[in-house]
Order: structure tokens, then sequence, then C-alpha cells
């Protein structure tokens, strides 16, 4: 089942608690599983981007150089943006559908096409009629076929996502969810944003789902889980996790390379699992503290010249076959 927007109002698609280390896979497993970023890669801060690249590389120059052929090269590139958070007004960001634009802009200037774009939630402040037919109009300003979403917390409130699911949610299952297949990649679309108490929730109906949908798959199928709020406990004192996410997670480890990206923490964080990795994107709204560091998530104000060094989209590349690939999380400064 897919489900997703498209530039051109397409109905549907059928292709369509702290700081961790990073850990790559064996050697054996690197090849034979493509290189695929689940966990073949370690994460190295190189010129302000999180270049990935293969676990027994040495020189950062090599590195920054393969994972470069790797998007130049690959089959299938798409991108994450999150958090636009169309329609807050505050002093952390005057000016979100500005940076958003820019965030746009970005995309449509990599120098390829993406294959798709994955927005991971919370793409309006309010969940308003104006706010979603304004962020779905800009939208279809990237430079791509195919747009998928997931909602965050944001954009249900008051109405349990049902001004979302008409916008957003043509051709998905339940309360938004769906999968789709593409370049040998199976993706997984979550919503556990709908049931908070304090942490994210998916529920029994989606974790049903998911593992009737990944039933049939091979165990070397690379598989990309897409959801708002994190699927490990980054930080569940401030509700980074979700609380019945061991329950997906353990229907996800027969497959040797599964990567987990989400949105909701406003900032960069990765941990590794064994064959599991999560990646936690950056916004293009406004930046949040880091876990801790503050009494409560709320909107960090930045020196304006800085903002920018907080927002930023995200790039994946891969081929099969291939031993490299790169995920590069692009500022937007």
């Amino acid at each position: 089942m897919t489900g997703y927007y498209d530039r051109h109002d397409s109905a549907s698609a059928d292709d369509a608690e702290r700081p961790a280390t990073e850990h790559g896979m064996s050697r054996r497993q690197l090849i034979r599983h493509a290189g695929w970023f689940g966990g073949a890669v370690v994460l190295t801060v190189a010129s302000g981007e999180v270049i990935s690249h293969i676990a027994d590389s040495r020189e950062p120059d090599s590195m920054t150089a393969a994972g470069a052929t790797a998007a130049a090269n690959s089959s299938l590139r798409f991108v994450q943006v999150s958090d636009s958070h169309i329609g807050f007004h505050g002093p952390a960001n005057t000016d979100v559908v500005g940076s958003f634009t820019e965030a746009i802009n970005q995309v449509n200037s990599l120098g390829f096409r993406p294959d798709f774009v994955m927005h991971s939630g919370d793409l309006t402040h309010l969940s308003t009629a104006g706010q979603f037919d304004q962020v779905k109009q800009m939208l279809t300003g990237m430079q791509t076929d195919r747009v998928f979403t997931v909602p965050g917390e944001h954009d249900s409130i008051g109405d349990a996502g049902r001004a979302y699911r008409k916008t957003f949610g043509m051709g998905t299952l339940g309360d938004g969810w769906y999968s789709f297949d593409t370049h040998g990649v199976h993706f997984i679309a979550l919503v556990n944003t709908l049931s908070l108490e304090k942490l994210g929730h998916l529920g029994n109906d989606q974790i049903d789902f998911v593992r009737k949908d990944i039933a049939g798959l091979s165990s070397d199928t690379p598989i990309v889980v897409f959801s708002h709020i994190p699927l490990f406990a980054m930080y569940p004192k401030w509700g980074w996790s979700t609380d019945d996410a061991l329950k997906v997670i353990a229907l996800l480890r027969r497959f040797s390379s599964v990567t987990c990206l989400n949105g909701h923490v406003h900032q960069l964080f990765t941990k590794t699992d064994g064959n599991i990795t999560f990646h936690s994107a950056t916004t293009t709204a406004y930046p949040l503290p880091k876990p801790g560091r503050a009494p409560a998530p709320t909107p960090q104000v930045v020196p304006a010249r800085q903002l920018k060094d907080a927002l930023g989209i995200r790039t994946v590349g891969y081929r099969q076959g291939d031993r490299e690939l790169a995920i590069k999380d692009q500022r937007l400064a």
C-alpha cells in the first residue's frame, strides 16, 4: 500500500535519553548488503556536514570523496526535510515560511533530481486548513515527482489528524501509515503522534500492519522506517521516545539493514543498536535544546546570523552493489 502527495496531486502510487556512539557492520555484512546506511557506515562531521562513510575508511578526504561519488552515482537518491512548522510565530524564527522556502530552494539546487522527498512531520504549527494548504502549495515547488509525508503532533491539534489526512493522507491506511518499495528498498511510514500521553505511540493496529507488511520480505531487503517521534529512547523525560516502539523493532531484527529516520527533536542525533540505526533530523524552523540542557524542549532563540546553522535538509544516496553511500545533513547556512 502506498500513500503520497506529489506535486501533481496524484491520487496513488505503486512505487512509492542520551547521545550514543556510532558503529558499523562487519566487512562481510557490508559487502553482502550493498553498503546500505542502516548500519554499514559511521558518520563523520566535515565542514559542517555529516558525511557517512565505510567503517574502515581512514582519511577524511577520501571519506568525503567516497560519499560524493556515491551521491553522484547512486540509483536511489532522496531527501528528508522536517519540522517546517508553517504558522509558527515567535522570536525563535520570525519567518518560517522564508526558511522553508530556502530549504526547498536548497533541494532544488542539489545538482540532481531526488527520487522523492520525505517530510517527516510537523508540516504545520497549529494544523489549520490554511496552514495545510500553504505547506501543500509550497511543496509543489520541490523538483521531484513524489513527496511523502508523516504527521507530527502539531499536525493533529484538536482533530486527531483528520485535516492532515484530508490533505496528505490519500491512499494511506488507518491513521495515515503506509509502505512502498523502490530501487530494492522497502520503506515504511509510521504515525506515532496521535495517541500521545507523554511518549509517542503506535498502537496495535499499526504494529499489526508492520507485521503483515514485512512478512514476505527477504531478510536481505534494506528497510527504511520514517516516523516523526523517535523510535528509540532518545530522551523520554521530554517525550522523545515511543512507548511501544520495541514491538516494531523486534519485528525488524531479522533484517540485516534497518534505518529509522525521524524528526521532532529539531537536531541531528544518531544511535546504532545492532542491525538498526536511528537518525534524527534537523528542522527548517527553529532549534530545540539538546536533551537535558534546558527545563523543557522549547524553541531556542539564537543570534540571527546563527539560525541557519541550526536548520537544514538531509540527502541520502544508495546503489545496489556499491560499497559506498552518502548521507549528508546539510545546513541552510
